[in-house]
């Protein structure tokens, strides 16, 4: 028997979603990643609170859905253990394909946000495409072990990059939020702000309304 696992290269076709529109009244776009188990349509939910003229909101779609028990709902996820390195870069491409379509202004003040396990892709896509912003927003997720601080030092000091994670996340401990936050203050110095909130794994509507 002789088994092989062999690559291919194929043209597909997917989704992103976006909330309010991107006008000559916008002033911030936002580039947000979804967490496990999300589908983007329903993440653009927590975005609503912010003002419809002055933000634009686009939602990349994770590739790969299942059914959630109990309820079969359905649920995406971004990268696994397996073959992290091709879906990586073919997320990557992806990303690359909607900011191309979506032709963002320069002068707009462009955030990047990922939560959960959205900010692994979210700070990869950064370091891979060295991609400029004004806000970077790691909202209780992990930050990638292979990434190092020459990453990011094409990034301007004015850059803010925010750390924010609940007192009792269910995914991250006392132990984990420690290590996070070393990693973010080894990658990113000083600029790198902790941003603590009573509560558990969910994303903060109001800490979000807060960062514009």
């Amino acid at each position: 028997m002789n088994s092989q696992e062999k690559e291919i290269s194929y043209k597909t076709t997917t989704t992103y979603s976006t909330l309010n529109n991107l006008s000559s009244k916008t002033k911030n776009v936002w580039f947000v990643c979804h967490g496990m188990g999300y589908l983007s349509r329903y993440f653009l939910k927590y975005f609503k609170s912010l003002n419809v003229e002055e933000n634009y909101i686009i939602a990349p779609q994770a590739p790969s859905k299942y059914y959630i028990q109990p309820k079969m709902h359905v649920g995406a996820n971004w990268l696994t253990r397996d073959n992290t390195m091709a879906d990586t870069e073919n997320i990557m491409n992806y990303f690359d394909a909607i900011l191309e379509a979506e032709k963002i202004p320069g002068d707009i003040n462009f955030i990047v946000l990922g939560y959960s396990q959205g900010v692994s892709v979210a700070m990869r896509y950064l370091a891979k495409r060295q991609l400029s912003c004004e806000q970077l927003v790691l909202h209780s997720g992990g930050i990638p072990k292979e990434l190092m601080s020459e990453d990011f030092k094409y990034l301007p000091h004015s850059t803010q990059v925010k750390l924010i994670y609940g007192t009792e996340d269910e995914y991250l401990d006392k132990h984990r939020i420690e290590a996070e936050t070393k990693r973010a203050k080894e990658l990113f110095g000083d600029r790198a702000k902790i941003i603590a909130f009573d509560g558990k794994h969910v994303v903060n509507v109001d800490l979000i309304n807060d960062l514009v």
